[in-house]
């Protein structure tokens, strides 16, 4: 009998986000309701694992926001990954906002995820592994309807399936 897996984890693709951040930047750019303000949109750290928006006030990086939400959405990205939580910082007639990329999943939330497959599918045997769950069964059908389910849950941070065996 095969035994099949795959693992849960919580992470973005670093050059999606590039695409989009060059995509944004573009747009910015390009925009009539930008042009001479401090609007623009840049890495976080050179780590790329944020960006962070600048404008004139809130009404500006919200608009810079709503742009990165629907360039994440053409290039099949959750924006669950954005962490909206930080305030907006004014000085010097600027605003500015940080915003970092959730990535990786913290015990309580892997333990939600095996939680939640113990109760619909008592064949499959969920494991938390660091900051993934490895998801195991006999049958690649199973597997498949517990992708399906936790692609229909609607979780605050963004989920992806990788190491499939």
């Amino acid at each position: 009998m095969a035994n099949f897996s795959f693992d849960i984890v919580s992470e973005y693709d670093k050059s999606e986000m590039n695409n989009v951040l060059d995509q944004v930047k573009r747009e910015v750019e390009s925009r009539y309701d930008f042009k001479d303000t401090p609007a623009d949109l840049a890495w976080l750290t050179n780590d790329k694992n944020g960006f962070k928006v600048t404008g004139n006030g809130e009404w500006q990086i919200d608009a810079i926001l709503d742009i990165v939400r629907k360039r994440l959405a053409t290039r099949g990205q959750s924006q669950k990954v954005l962490d909206l939580s930080k305030e907006i910082t004014e000085s010097n007639l600027k605003a500015s906002k940080e915003v970092p990329f959730k990535q990786g999943l913290d015990q309580e939330k892997a333990k939600q995820i095996t939680k939640l497959l113990r109760d619909e599918f008592p064949k499959v045997k969920a494991q938390i592994q660091g900051d993934a769950v490895r998801v195991m069964s006999s049958s690649k059908d199973d597997l498949q309807a517990v992708m399906q389910l936790l692609k229909g849950k609607d979780f605050d941070f963004p989920l992806s399936f990788t190491n499939y065996r």
